[in-house]
């Protein structure tokens, strides 16, 4: 298993759902991250400012950056969320 299928598969959480993959979860930090920090002096520091700027401007950046994230994902097979989640699968599977 390479890197970019740790990165792009989905994740399969307890319900059998599949949620982000780990390169989406990044994303979301290094997003939150950057406009934090760039949105701040043109705030002024006001946190009421700064907050709607970080909002409106990591919501289209995010929207793209996920939605290009699942066209890669796509023909990924989903990993288990943790490793808890493989153990209750295989539990749930035996007591059918």
């Amino acid at each position: 298993m390479g890197i970019g299928d740790i990165l792009l598969s989905p994740r399969r959480d307890h319900r059998g759902w599949d949620t982000p993959s780990e390169a989406s979860r990044i994303l979301l930090l290094m997003t939150l991250v950057a406009v934090s920090l760039w949105a701040w002096p043109i705030s002024d520091g006001i946190p009421f400012v700064w907050f709607l700027i970080v909002l409106l401007v990591s919501t289209p950046i995010l929207s793209i950056g996920w939605w290009i994230l699942s066209i890669a994902g796509r023909s990924r097979r989903s990993l288990d969320l943790t490793p808890a989640v493989g153990r209750d699968g295989q539990n749930q599977h035996e007591k059918d």
